[in-house]
């Protein structure tokens, strides 16, 4: 079975996204369980991150992909991986250089700004949509 980690800054506040966020871990929950680690500042995320053996860091800067390349390079990252493979949010001001430098990968979710917590619930919703696409469901059309 395949296993996300989904570290970032802070923990959620919003009863709204508490909600969303918990439908798309109980629809994801059967296909790759996912597990959230949040840090209370980027010193403690860095500790947290530093142990993994391998991350996607969320940046700016990262590569950008349609949610089927995504899917496709989300199956290839945890193969290669050991079927666990970690994902890091930053908190307001990003990401210190060191998540970039050390990442696997570096991915954008959007030329677009997002708050933290906000980026949680898109990547959730996307991993599930990978999953979905990679199924040949009819969720992603």
């Amino acid at each position: 079975m395949f296993r996300i980690k989904i570290f970032s800054i802070g923990k959620t506040k919003e009863s709204w996204l508490i909600d969303a966020l918990s439908e798309y871990e109980k629809r994801l929950r059967p296909i790759m369980p996912i597990e959230w680690i949040f840090a209370k500042n980027n010193e403690q995320l860095e500790q947290l991150v530093e142990k993994e053996p391998s991350f996607i860091a969320l940046t700016p800067t990262g590569k950008e992909m349609t949610s089927e390349v995504l899917s496709h390079n989300l199956y290839q990252w945890l193969e290669k991986c050991g079927s666990r493979l970690s994902f890091v949010i930053g908190g307001a001001e990003g990401l210190p250089p060191f998540f970039a430098n050390n990442a696997y990968q570096c991915l954008s979710l959007s030329k677009l700004t997002f708050t933290h917590q906000i980026a949680r619930l898109i990547l959730l919703e996307q991993i599930y949509r990978a999953t979905e696409i990679h199924k040949g469901s009819e969720y992603h059309k």
